[in-house]
């Protein structure tokens, strides 16, 4: 019934300001405010919407991952920024926040809604439907 119509991904915060700061300023993400909303313009044409939500509460598993070309990196210029990460004793992160596995490596922090987020690296090239 809906297979060929677009879709978008969207999740809430309790501050678009906060939001617009984290993800434009800090995580260098394109952002453009919308009517109190904010979207995220993300590689590919992907596009996210973050909404104020009065009585927001953070989501307890991660709503977006970002793919990185080398996840130390990524950690390191996270770190750089201010951002802390999150340390998952039952997976197994080492010193550094990672989740090191045979096809992927993972770390989570989260944003200053308290949404979890991620980094990740795939050990094998990642692909999406439609990429050849």
């Amino acid at each position: 019934m809906l297979g060929d119509n677009k879709a978008m991904a969207s999740f809430s915060v309790d501050s678009i300001e906060e939001a617009e700061e984290f993800y434009g300023g800090t995580l260098g993400v394109k952002v453009e405010g919308d009517s109190g909303a904010l979207w995220l313009h993300l590689t590919d044409g992907y596009d996210v919407l973050i909404y104020a939500k009065p009585d927001h509460v953070p989501a307890s598993y991660t709503i977006l991952n970002f793919v990185v070309e080398d996840i130390d990196e990524a950690v390191d210029r996270l770190l750089e920024r201010g951002v802390r990460l999150l340390r998952y004793e039952t997976l197994g992160t080492d010193e550094r926040g990672i989740v090191r596995g045979p096809e992927r490596e993972i770390a989570w922090f989260v944003d200053p809604a308290g949404n979890n987020l991620s980094v990740a690296q795939f050990k094998t090239p990642f692909k999406q439907r439609g990429d050849s």
